[in-house]
């Protein structure tokens, strides 16, 4: 893990966070550090060839920002893949295998295609770009836009 940005007030972004959160039910994790989400990432494209996407994908969340656990360190994945259903023998040797490295460098240039600067962005007929969690009526006012 390494640490947040010099100048970001982890109990801050916690509250920003926390904000956010409330309305459906989520509470985060004070953070001090930011995981590596490589591993993490590999393990949800393992996850996704086996039809345990979502679970995975929920699993890695929760650890992630509710738990504040480190979705880098290997045992964490494969501990996160067991809870979400997943073969933990399996994963770890696709892991060390590098099988997932290739598609994830291929969804990366995408990004860079589109210029995305962070997660989640939603592009709508390729051109409009919603960056971050926003409101329905963002959404909204982009599709109009097109109309």
């Amino acid at each position: 893990m390494r640490r947040l940005r010099p100048g970001l007030d982890p109990q801050a972004m916690t509250a920003h966070l926390n904000a956010a959160g409330a309305p459906y039910g989520i509470t985060f994790a004070p953070r001090e550090r930011v995981s590596n989400s490589r591993l993490a990432l590999e393990a949800a494209e393992f996850a996704r060839d086996r039809g345990r996407y979502e679970a995975m994908h929920g699993r890695l969340f929760a650890a992630y920002f509710q738990e504040g656990r480190d979705i880098g360190d290997l045992a964490t994945v494969l501990q996160v893949a067991g809870q979400a259903g997943l073969e933990q023998a399996a994963l770890g040797e696709a892991l060390a295998r590098g099988t997932y490295r290739e598609r994830l460098e291929a969804v990366r240039e995408q990004g860079v295609k589109y210029r995305v600067t962070g997660i989640p962005t939603f592009l709508i007929d390729g051109t409009v770009r919603i960056v971050g969690a926003q409101p329905y009526q963002v959404f909204a006012k982009a599709v109009q836009s097109l109309l």
